[in-house]
């Protein structure tokens, strides 16, 4: 997910519009209309600041994974024979070794 989706969906879960939170913000309407279509971003003041309008965490409102997003898009279209045959304590060990030695202990 993008952070102009997080922005969108935060948004409307809070059930504001969008004249309402650029006029909390002191920014124009055209303004959160670009951040929520990822044409900008707002900077970390502003994106602190929604976070507490929208009454989520920062982390929360920006936290976006393109990597996994990737990731779950392979796994989900893959069907469970293939599923059956990747070693994915291998495959993530990879990137998180961790979980290979975990194993051997």
């Amino acid at each position: 997910m993008k952070i102009g989706e997080n922005l969108f969906q935060a948004r409307k879960e809070a059930g504001l519009s969008q004249e309402q939170v650029a006029e909390k913000l002191g920014v124009s309407r055209q303004t959160i209309s670009k951040w929520e279509t990822n044409e900008t971003i707002p900077d970390i003041f502003q994106a602190k600041k929604l976070a507490v309008i929208y009454d989520v965490s920062l982390d929360k409102l920006v936290d976006f994974d393109i990597e996994l997003e990737k990731i779950e898009k392979v796994i989900a279209s893959s069907n469970e024979e293939t599923n059956m045959k990747i070693d994915w304590t291998k495959a993530w060990g990879k990137k998180y070794p961790i979980l290979v030695t975990y194993q051997k202990k």
